[in-house]
């Protein structure tokens, strides 16, 4: 398997919509944007946390720096599948994603058990440094959705994203078990994602101006975490003792 890795710096601007608005906004998109080769694709992540899930309460309380763990695949994966390492940074809105390939299985072994992978990279170190410094960094939670990705017909590095049937788990996290759990977003609500390099153009932003489309703070594994307690809180307070 040859080596694979990418770098990605950027802004990322979040939007929930509903139907309707995804709709008229795809239609509106069409003479800029373009759907990439994979068109719909459905994404899984696990997601690495310590056991008090210091990385996601950390991020929770929008400090100048975050960052974040996960094991990615485009599809259902099995042990020869090519899956994704990433560490993803955020610092002062400005979004580092960095990322090595390797096989599902080669993966886990790395991740789940300690032992060194083949590739030798200055991201493999990043990742290294991470289990170091946080120390018995585990899988967390997984989180599958499907993906509708465009990039820009005049700029290539301009691309925009949709998210629907956003679902996570706290339970069989391996990225072979498929795409399933518990919704993360209301029924016809998407996610939409601009990622662009620096000042986003002037033909989208009055775009959405025009259709009152503003910015959200929404971080899929932040809103999931929160989902999370408050399902364990409501358990615990359903809870009655035996007469």
């Amino acid at each position: 398997m040859g080596q694979y890795k990418d770098v990605f710096i950027r802004y990322e601007k979040k939007y929930l919509l509903e139907e309707e608005q995804y709709r008229v906004l795809l239609e509106q998109l069409k003479p800029y944007m373009k759907v990439d080769q994979y068109g719909r694709s459905v994404i899984s992540n696990i997601y690495f946390d310590t056991p008090d899930h210091r990385l996601i309460r950390t991020s929770l309380e929008k400090p100048a720096y975050k960052e974040k763990l996960r094991l990615r695949s485009y599809g259902v994966a099995n042990g020869e599948t090519n899956v994704f390492v990433e560490v993803k940074k955020k610092y002062q809105g400005i979004v580092y994603k960095r990322r090595m390939n390797m096989s599902l299985d080669e993966a886990e072994n790395y991740l789940y058990c300690g032992e060194e992978p083949t590739e030798d990279s200055q991201i493999r170190r990043e990742v290294d440094w991470m289990f170091a410094y946080y120390k018995n960094l585990k899988p967390a939670m997984h989180l599958s959705y499907d993906r509708i990705a465009m990039f820009g017909v005049e700029d290539s590095n301009l691309r925009i994203t949709f998210d629907s049937q956003i679902l996570w788990r706290e339970k069989a996290l391996d990225l072979s078990k498929g795409a399933w759990g518990e919704p993360l977003l209301q029924e016809g609500q998407r996610l939409m994602e601009i990622k662009i390099a620096g000042a986003m153009p002037l033909w989208l932003s009055h775009m959405l101006d025009e259709m009152k489309i503003y910015p959200v703070s929404f971080s899929k594994y932040g809103n999931a975490y929160k989902a999370s307690r408050e399902a364990v809180q409501k358990r615990y307070w359903q809870f009655s003792c035996p007469a």
